[in-house]
């Protein structure tokens, strides 16, 4: 099923159907497809809602997020209601490798497609569930988007204890479904690891809401992690409102002085070596009870330099620093495109595009080639087999 170290993509033989729209299984299945398996992805009429995004796309139906996360896809559209449709679906999952979606239980039974349906077709399938609430809690069912997954895991706090504004907000960022992504691709390549050592298909139910707080929670859980807890949750180096960019005459910048020692030594490369030579800084403990001073009188002094100055400076010591990039400018960074994460490639409608590339290096792989987003039923043809001639 997986081709072995021959030069081949690490996933050639891999068959992946595809029955996910939007981001959180659209992401997984295009890193899938990304290391080479074939995804074969199953669009109703009218296709994923997500290829109409914010940004005007030069062919309807081709917005730059749907181009983002569907790369390397073949496209069939299916009728599921219809049993011409269905039967199409059913031929394509006895032969299937892996077989993703995220339709809750029991609109997925009703179409027949439930897991327990499937296994008799297919036993060694890998039969991978996104969901929003794990099926064996007082959540099960509900529906699931990023900003009420946010709102659940805590992530709309974080920024009031940062700024003070009282105001639960979200992160700007579809962080909860492009985390729970990640955990349906590495769930799913662990399944196919126990089969291959097993023979054996399962079901893999993935929960965008514990996946989230799973994430959330490492750092922020600190004090609850004790049973009493010896304090509250909130890890406090995350939440402190002065380790924030400092600005800068031209810019902002990022610095962080990891250990307590690199403190009052930014303070001195940045200019102001008496402070830093002061005896309260000779030891940790009274860093530790000065940091927000010292957080504060890094922005005053980073004031008076260039950002260019400032990273000479801190650069020179090892001090980890960095500009901050405002989001139009990534696409240009000199790293991300020298290193190859940003390719350049034309798309067979719509032109010239920019992708990243996965950002993984293999010593024993090298990626050809990123593929490119299909246009909706773009392969109906291929699967179809004639039969609407």
């Amino acid at each position: 099923m997986i081709a072995g170290n021959d030069g081949k993509p690490m996933l050639e033989g891999m068959t992946v159907i595809d029955l996910t729209s939007v981001v959180f299984g659209p992401y997984a299945t295009q890193i899938l497809a990304d290391y080479g398996a074939q995804v074969i992805k199953i669009e109703r009429p009218g296709g994923d809602v997500y290829r109409h995004g914010s940004a005007p796309a030069k062919t309807r139906g081709m917005g730059p997020g749907f181009i983002a996360l569907n790369r390397g896809k073949k496209s069939l559209m299916l009728d599921l209601k219809d049993a011409g449709d269905a039967q199409i679906l059913r031929d394509l999952l006895q032969s299937a490798d892996v077989f993703v979606h995220n339709i809750r239980a029991e609109a997925i039974a009703r179409l027949g497609f439930d897991y327990e349906t499937i296994k008799a077709l297919n036993p060694q399938l890998i039969y991978v569930h996104c969901v929003g609430f794990g099926s064996d809690g007082p959540y099960a069912g509900l529906q699931a988007y990023d900003d009420v997954i946010q709102a659940a895991t805590g992530a709309a706090t974080l920024l009031p204890r940062v700024d003070g504004d009282v105001r639960p907000r979200y992160l700007p960022s579809l962080i909860a479904d492009k985390v729970a992504g990640l955990h349906a691709a590495y769930a799913t390549i662990a399944a196919v690891t126990h089969r291959l050592r097993t023979g054996k298909g399962q079901h893999v139910e993935v929960p965008m809401f514990e996946a989230f707080a799973s994430f959330m929670m490492k750092e922020h859980l600190d004090a609850k992690t004790f049973n009493p807890p010896n304090g509250d949750a909130g890890y406090s180096r995350q939440v402190d409102p002065d380790r924030q960019p400092f600005p800068t005459q031209d810019g902002w910048i990022s610095i962080v002085p990891y250990t307590l020692p690199q403190f009052p030594q930014v303070i001195a490369l940045l200019g102001d070596p008496d402070m830093a030579g002061e005896e309260r800084f000779k030891d940790a403990r009274g860093i530790m009870q000065a940091s927000a001073q010292l957080y504060q009188r890094m922005g005053q002094l980073t004031q008076t330099k260039t950002t260019a100055q400032c990273l000479e400076a801190l650069r020179a010591h090892n001090i980890p620093c960095m500009p901050v990039t405002d989001l139009n400018d990534v696409i240009d960074d000199p790293h991300l495109r020298e290193s190859g994460f940003i390719e350049r490639s034309e798309h067979p409608s719509e032109g010239a595009l920019f992708q990243m590339r996965e950002p993984n290096r293999f010593s024993d792989w090298q990626p050809g080639p990123l593929g490119h987003a299909p246009q909706l039923g773009e392969h109906d043809e291929e699967f179809r087999g004639g039969q609407d001639d």
